[in-house]
């Protein structure tokens, strides 16, 4: 019961935050240019309650997918020269370049609350792993993986994957784990010489995300000690970094393993600590079949933090960057390249905003200003239910030096409405039917 309410809280919190910088960019700006605001609504369809004010309906309505402003005229359709004689504070009253703003500035205010978030995130300092930002050399290879079925060996520098460059290990993971069960090229350096193979991703996680099964030179980090642990009597502290065990290199993946078949064995681990390097001996203790120290581990992390400046700087370079991505998912979903288990409707941003919510609050915030570049960026595409799709019927008007005759606008209205029903339907069952064994075959009765 405790995890549905703080599900939904956590939800409605990001939800609220986000509809509410989305339609206040609409509304500040028509009252700006002098339009009427009929209707400001959380939801959409059957009012449920809220304020009537002068001129206002400031109300939360049944469906939460979203929010609208309704502007005095918007949706009308006049005849030929119907437009003539309207009130001034109409939305067709108004010129194309006031309506451009109004409609723009929604999805301006989400990729400004996005930018304003992430500074203050990068000013407060925000712990990430280390390898995001290393170059990506392997450092191991999966057995069984179809990394070491194409022929991938350790130290291999990856440069391209299907042609895009690559430049760091979190290129690395976004360019394979957008491409689940396809297969791909790879280009890389062995021992000075550019080479390429081709491997087909494996599809993981019920958001179908694609692995191939090599990661880099991660080093381990210990997250946690228990008490009277094999780790604790031998000096192991929170945030030791393993360097070597036993004179070599044992990087994340295999570190655990290499435990579990070395019990009662005095093993040397070489760690860095603030600085420091420290010999310790580390005694496994066998625990069933296996050695085990009483440890928590995870990949090593670094702190970043930037002054006002280089915040916000760095804020608008991972916000471009993470633009680009958005697009290209959304080019490769149309292409059939993304699986639709990688989108994410109002059970998913639920699902996700609880786990935030739990993990505090840089991360909730993390969380809300990723959701809102989406929402930014996704309402900007041409799509008739989208502001996108309005402005780009305006951009055509402008071009045309002519207003559309009202059949246009009136089938441009209708298909925007199928759209939309059809995008609350196929999201909502996508989320449903990623909780279920077989996908969408789960729907199918024989």
């Amino acid at each position: 019961m405790g995890t549905l309410f703080g599900t939904i809280f956590s939800f409605l919190v990001v939800f609220g935050v986000l509809v509410f910088i989305h339609e206040f960019g609409h509304f500040f700006t028509a009252k700006l240019v002098g339009i009427r605001v009929e209707t400001f609504s959380f939801g959409y369809g059957k009012r449920l309650f809220g304020i009537r004010g002068k001129e206002t309906d400031y109300r939360v309505s049944l469906i939460p997918m979203g929010g609208y402003v309704k502007f005095l005229g918007e949706g009308e359709i006049f005849a030929e020269g119907g437009t003539k004689s309207l009130p001034s504070d109409h939305f067709l009253a108004k010129t194309r370049w006031e309506r451009f703003m109004v409609m723009v500035m929604g999805s301006a205010m989400n990729i400004l609350l996005a930018v304003l978030i992430f500074t203050a995130i990068n000013m407060v300092g925000v712990t990430v792993p280390a390898y995001q930002d290393e170059t990506p050399v392997i450092g191991y290879i999966e057995p069984g993986s179809p990394a070491e079925k194409a022929g991938f060996r350790l130290e291999d520098e990856i440069l391209f994957v299907d042609n895009g460059k690559v430049v760091t290990w979190s290129d690395v993971e976004l360019a394979v784990g957008s491409k689940p069960d396809r297969l791909i090229t790879v280009d890389f350096r062995r021992g000075g010489e550019a080479r390429e193979i081709q491997l087909r991703t494996e599809k993981r996680t019920r958001y179908a995300l694609g692995y191939a099964g090599f990661t880099g030179k991660f080093l381990t980090q210990i997250r946690l000690v228990k008490p009277s642990s094999p780790a604790e009597k031998a000096g192991l502290r929170q945030g030791d970094v393993i360097l070597s065990v036993d004179g070599r290199p044992i990087y994340l993946y295999q570190f655990v393993e290499f435990l579990e078949k070395n019990p009662n064995r005095e093993l040397e681990f070489v760690v860095s600590r603030l600085g420091e390097t420290i010999n310790l001996r580390v005694t496994p203790r066998l625990e069933g079949k296996v050695g085990k120290i009483g440890a928590y581990t995870e990949a090593q992390s670094v702190e970043k933090k930037y002054g006002l400046i280089g915040a916000a700087v760095q804020s608008v370079r991972d916000n471009v960057k993470n633009t680009f991505l958005i697009i290209r998912f959304v080019k490769d979903l149309i292409l059939r390249r993304a699986s639709t288990q990688q989108l994410g409707g109002p059970l998913e941003i639920a699902s996700f905003s609880y786990a935030a919510w739990k993990m505090g609050f840089l991360a909730m915030l993390s969380w809300i200003g990723l959701i809102s570049l989406q929402l930014g960026v996704i309402n900007l595409f041409p799509i008739p239910v989208f502001d996108g799709g309005q402005i780009f019927v305006l951009a055509l008007e402008a071009l045309f030096r002519r207003d559309f005759s009202p059949k246009i606008r009136q089938i441009w209205m209708q298909v925007g409405f199928v759209i939309f029903v059809f995008l609350i339907v196929f999201v909502i069952l996508n989320d449903i039917v990623k909780r279920m064994p077989n996908g969408w075959e789960s729907l199918i009765p024989w």
